[in-house]
């Protein structure tokens, strides 16, 4: 019994393109003002995390 078998770059692949579709539904969604207040504030702090995580390593490699 061989079934087809998806390679694992291509199992990759395929879940960054429904991942980016995903995403930019949601920015779509976000620039039109369509997304409830509370995933509002659930974004921008993650994205506040986000910046703030990658300050120290920016920093880091700057002095390198």
């Amino acid at each position: 019994m061989s079934a087809p078998t998806v390679t694992r770059d291509q199992a990759f692949a395929d879940a960054r393109r429904v991942l980016d579709a995903a995403r930019a539904r949601r920015d779509r969604d976000r620039a039109a003002g369509r997304l409830a207040p509370e995933i509002e504030l659930i974004l921008r702090r993650l994205e506040r995390e986000q910046k703030g995580a990658q300050a120290p390593a920016a920093e880091h490699r700057a002095a390198a």
